[in-house]
């Protein structure tokens, strides 16, 4: 259905228990509360690498946090909140070398940056369709290593609409994780989506969106009181900028932007809650913007010009309009 259901999937079928699991403090919540599950009910050792203040972690402390007891790594390969790309390939070939199993968080890669899985050489990585690969809320993805497959066991078991007559889950893929009617109509879309992009080729993509996120971190640079998170250069970063405006909350700079100039962002913690202390914006988060295929230069003046406006006035939401915000995030 999404990253999450992918995530699950894979950290539950290679995970066991009492086992040494390596991650970072900086993932999102489909990682965070299955290591938890796994370390509370199934007594696993979680090691979390901490972020620093742009959303990265290092990847030689990742590598040497490695040791014959660890049993997987699972790690975001871009940041949700900072859209800081982290340095995924190394931990792999240090993880194929050792043979442990690495699983990949790439929701927000798939789609806006290249990615070759079988030369990056991970066990399993995780995709969602709503995001830059074009597709409908409630599709997703998981790539598996066809050599990891068989030491994974199945996240659910069901209908699969072959082997049947057997009680167990059939062994072959996908079959072995498709448990029961798949989003038929969803995935349709995504097929779409995905086969758009191929056409239109990744990197050219990724080159028009992080043209874009330059113009916006320009920009940023002329508003007064405006923070700004993340990797400074393009080559480390995804085209996702957060921000903040001293003296404002997140949420109430989001409704302004959506209820006043028609600019829709994501608001508060982002589902990333280790992210967020990293960078030090807990408890209240950012606003976070997201620079698409579709928008152009124009989209991007339009948002700066709306924030310099929201920034120049400084008004808070009324307490009425307050109340019905509060607290509320969507999407992920």
């Amino acid at each position: 259905m999404n990253a999450t259901e992918a995530l699950n999937i894979a950290i539950y079928g290679l995970a066991r228990p009492g086992g040494r699991i390596v991650s970072s403090t900086l993932e999102h919540n489909s990682v965070r509360r299955p290591l938890a599950d796994l370390r509370d009910r199934c007594g696993c050792e979680i090691v979390s690498i901490p972020g620093d203040a742009h959303g990265r972690w290092d990847p030689r402390t990742v590598i040497a946090a490695l040791d014959e007891d660890t049993a997987l790594v699972v790690l975001s390969w871009a940041s949700n909140v900072t859209g800081a790309l982290q340095e995924i390939p190394p931990v792999a070939r240090a993880c194929r070398d050792r043979n442990i199993p690495l699983v990949v968080d790439g929701a927000q890669i798939c789609g806006s940056y290249p990615v070759d899985f079988k030369a990056l050489g991970a066990a399993a990585l995780a995709f969602t369709g709503h995001k830059s690969l074009l597709g409908p809320q409630g599709t997703g993805g998981l790539v598996v290593d066809p050599e990891i497959a068989p030491r994974m066991q199945p996240f659910k078991r069901g209908g699969s609409g072959t082997v049947s007559h057997s009680e167990a889950q059939p062994e072959n893929l996908p079959d072995k994780f498709e448990a029961g009617t798949i989003n038929c109509h969803g995935l349709s879309g995504l097929y779409a989506g995905a086969t758009f992009l191929l056409e239109h080729d990744v990197a050219s993509v990724r080159a028009h969106e992080m043209a874009l996120w330059r113009q916006f971190r320009d920009g940023l640079r002329g508003i007064g009181h405006v923070r700004v998170y993340g990797p400074d250069e393009a080559e480390r970063s995804v085209s996702i900028v957060s921000v903040t405006i001293d003296g404002m909350q997140p949420t109430d700079i989001g409704f302004l932007l959506d209820m006043r100039y028609g600019i829709l962002t994501r608001t508060g913690l982002h589902c990333a809650p280790g992210a967020h202390a990293a960078i030090g914006t807990l408890p209240t988060g950012t606003t976070r913007f997201a620079m698409g295929f579709a928008n152009s230069g124009a989209d991007v003046d339009a948002a700066l010009h709306a924030l310099a406006h929201i920034r120049e006035r400084r008004e808070p939401l009324s307490d009425s309009v307050g109340a019905r915000v509060a607290g509320v995030e969507i999407g992920t």
